[in-house]
């Protein structure tokens, strides 16, 4: 009997794995190889080289969320191949974007008779980016109608900003006036930005939890300036209000606090679903307060996906995995889910902040309104944050150190970033190994400085 051709080789399907001639002959690493390789053993090979990756749950600096529900994994599987910009073929899901849409605009307190608008995005940066070019067109559109220049468009924000911003100032030639930070303001105010404002300014971007320190910054205060420079001035400069991090926490922890359409000059908000919005990466959300801040002129149509629809972003084609995986965590938890599931974050972040500050070797700089832990070491040491965190790589924590930026670039700081994965036991085996390579790195330099006896001379030798 005449064996068929794709099932000839015995020797591919009856060996294991590791006993296929794939993993003693190397692979072409940087050219696609002439022929290919079974399943199983592609599989293998890449799985065991992402082994030396680090592992996603020890990875304290990261935002974005690394853990989610069988239930929804099932979901995102069985929706990675819809592509999110097709609607005429996908009309459930573009149904299911918008009442996310409508959520995030409750969520954040737009006015009942407001027509707020929004869309999902890549990440908060993509957000950030659309959400200032609907601000810079807004400002065009006053310009124009007044017959004055559009030669010098400027958006202000703070050195405390992701470098999203510093991009769009860049890539949309706007000019960026950065508020720097300082060693005992570590974000922006009223007075700074009232420094720097003036008729071109597009927008003030506030940030609500800053990547550096997690300082949410006084977005009613600098509320208050513009509208008291509206007043004296005529000039109406918006707020565009970057809550990455703190738009799934605030809401749920803190309602009594006004940083979001509840004030006048408060715009657009971006927010990021993978980061406390508990999605993985990468999604964003960005949200008008009226559709009249969306200039008409940004949207796109298109009809050659089957029917004409409407496109605003700076991407196109996507899948709608985690788009559909928001609407499952908004269904799953609701409110109250949200709200213990933060509650929990903080809880630990404080529990491992009192350990740090506990010991003695540590001074925090954060102030735990979201669940970030920032500290710096108490004094000065002949070690550096750098060595404590590369230390810490032994252990398999990966702990990122680094500078603020210039006025303070001489502070080197820690982040630890409290996910719903961060168990008790994990901020106790932290800390625990914290103190112990900080000490272990104290220790080893002293000695290194310790000045020895010389055998032969009988003097002290350095």
């Amino acid at each position: 009997m005449k064996l068929d051709a794709d099932i000839s080789n015995t020797e591919e399907i009856l060996s294991p794995t590791y006993s296929l001639r794939y993993f003693t002959e190397g692979i072409p690493k940087y050219k696609i190889p002439d022929d290919g390789m079974p399943a199983n053993a592609t599989y293998q090979l890449v799985r065991d080289e992402l082994n030396l990756d680090g592992n996603a749950a020890f990875d304290l600096g990261s935002f974005t969320t690394t853990w989610m529900e069988p239930e929804v994994e099932k979901l995102i599987l069985e929706n990675l191949g819809k592509n999110f910009v097709d609607r005429f073929e996908y009309p459930q899901t573009t149904e299911i974007h918008q009442r996310i849409v409508n959520m995030l605009g409750h969520l954040f307190n737009a006015p009942e008779q407001a027509e707020f608008c929004g869309t999902a995005t890549i990440g908060s940066s993509e957000a950030i980016h659309l959400g200032l070019l609907a601000h810079k067109w807004t400002w065009k559109k006053r310009r124009i109608k007044e017959d004055k220049s559009l030669s010098t468009p400027n958006i202000i924000f703070g050195a405390d900003a992701h470098v999203c911003w510093d991009k769009f100032a860049k890539y949309f030639e706007v000019e960026p006036r950065i508020i720097p930070i300082e060693k005992n303001r570590f974000f922006i105010d009223a007075e700074s930005v009232r420094q720097r404002i003036d008729e071109n300014t597009i927008c003030v971007g506030v940030i609500m939890g800053t990547t550096f320190t997690g300082a949410c910054e006084p977005v009613k205060e600098i509320n208050d300036l513009l509208v008291q420079v509206a007043q004296e001035k005529g000039w109406y400069i918006p707020i565009h209000v970057d809550a990455a991090s703190a738009g799934f926490v605030l809401p749920f922890v803190n309602p009594e606090l006004e940083w979001d359409f509840r004030l006048s000059h408060v715009r657009s908000i971006n927010v990021s679903g993978h980061k406390f919005g508990l999605v993985y990466p990468g999604l964003g959300w960005l949200i008008f307060k009226d559709k009249s801040d969306l200039p008409g002129d940004l949207i796109f149509y298109v009809n050659y996906l089957g029917d004409t629809m409407p496109t605003f972003t700076l991407n196109f084609s996507r899948s709608s995995d985690m788009i559909l995986a928001q609407y499952y965590n908004l269904l799953r938890l609701g409110h109250s889910g949200y709200r213990r599931i933060i509650n929990n974050c903080l809880e630990n972040a404080k529990y491992l902040s009192n350990r740090l500050v506990e010991s003695g070797r540590f001074e925090l700089l954060s102030n735990l309104e979201l669940p970030i832990v920032t500290f710096k070491f108490k004094e000065a040491k002949d070690f550096t944050p750098f060595q404590l965190a590369r230390k810490l790589r032994e252990r398999g924590w990966m702990l990122p150190a680094y500078n603020l930026p210039n006025n303070a670039s001489d502070l080197t700081v820690m982040r630890v970033v409290i996910r719903e994965t961060f168990s008790r036991d994990m901020a106790e085996s932290l800390c625990s190994d914290i103190i112990n390579a900080y000490d272990t790195l104290d220790n080893t330099k002293k000695k290194q400085l310790q000045p020895t006896i010389s055998p032969r001379r009988g003097h002290y030798a350095t």
